[in-house]
């Protein structure tokens, strides 16, 4: 399988591999936790290439679009690992293109990480514009609906218009829609428009963590449904302070929070592995219905 990935918290229940999917390469940075993002390291690598014609400008790719639906066996895939599928460069009209196909493959769990938070809110839940009381993202799944038909040509099944406004659940059931936060600061900022998008799980990745992240204040209807904490890694790695990931642990820990620890980044990331205080965190979030 070409798009493959050792990305840890993709993985299967089994311990299988999980997936990449990107129908959207490309990006520029938005806060610190981009300084050294290796997507764009990637990318400006192989720049002229097929893969990368336009270097790390954003840029679509529609025949990727359908990939996932040739997957056959179900599994947990990344989508836009070298992009951000709620960037402004990227048509709305694409990202229901996007969430079209992931309708369309409820045997896949699809994670969709962004670090544009009031995008993918305005988006996912857009009030009603036409007078007629439409519940918040009705006018998204009707435009994934139309997407659905004007990209299926070869008929495939279940990836119609009707089915797909019909049919599937909404917020859709095998999608988890998560934010970047790399301190206090974009936690505070990102987070609570999180919590504001309807969604089957909703996750926080504090990677890199480059400063200390308390969950103060937090309850049983505001808080994520998981989180992710790492460190940077490459050789420019910034350092990752010890404590602040076991604060973050704890606080998770403490308001039932699953916690995944990826790993430890920089000059602590041979010495100690994965392993945090003796052991490995890869609690993984369990959505509504069972596990995904």
């Amino acid at each position: 399988m070409g798009d493959r990935t050792r990305i840890e918290w993709t993985r299967a229940d089994d311990g299988t591999p999980g997936a990449t999917w990107n129908p959207v390469a490309g990006c520029y940075r938005i806060s610190p936790g981009c300084d050294h993002c290796y997507a764009e390291a990637i990318a400006s690598r192989f720049a002229g290439t097929t893969a990368y014609p336009n270097g790390f400008a954003v840029t679509l790719h529609p025949d990727r679009l359908t990939q996932p639906l040739r997957w056959a066996r179900p599994r947990r895939i990344f989508v836009n690992s070298m992009s951000d599928l709620f960037h402004p460069a990227v048509p709305d009209e694409y990202i229901a293109s996007v969430f079209a196909v992931m309708a369309a493959t409820p045997r896949h769990t699809y994670l969709v990480l962004t670090k544009r938070h009031g995008r993918m809110r305005s988006l996912l839940r857009d009030v009603c514009r036409c007078g007629a009381g439409h519940r918040p993202g009705e006018h998204f799944r009707a435009a994934m609906s139309w997407a659905a038909t004007a990209h299926n040509p070869e008929g495939v099944p279940g990836l119609s218009g009707h089915e797909v406004y019909h049919r599937v659940p909404w917020p859709l059931p095998n999608v988890w829609l998560g934010i970047s936060a790399e301190d206090q600061r974009w936690w505070d900022v990102r987070v609570p428009a999180l919590l504001e998008i309807p969604a089957a799980i909703r996750f926080v990745s504090a990677e890199p963590l480059l400063g200390p992240i308390r969950l103060t204040g937090i309850s049983q209807l505001s808080r994520p449904d998981w989180i992710i904490a790492g460190g940077e890694s490459g050789p420019r790695a910034r350092p990752m302070d010890p404590q602040w990931v076991r604060d973050l642990r704890d606080d998770a820990v403490r308001n039932q929070v699953p916690f995944f620890f990826k790993q430890w980044g920089g000059l602590h990331a041979k010495a100690n592995g994965r392993e945090l205080d003796g052991r490995l965190w890869d609690q993984m979030p369990t959505p509504v219905g069972g596990p995904s």
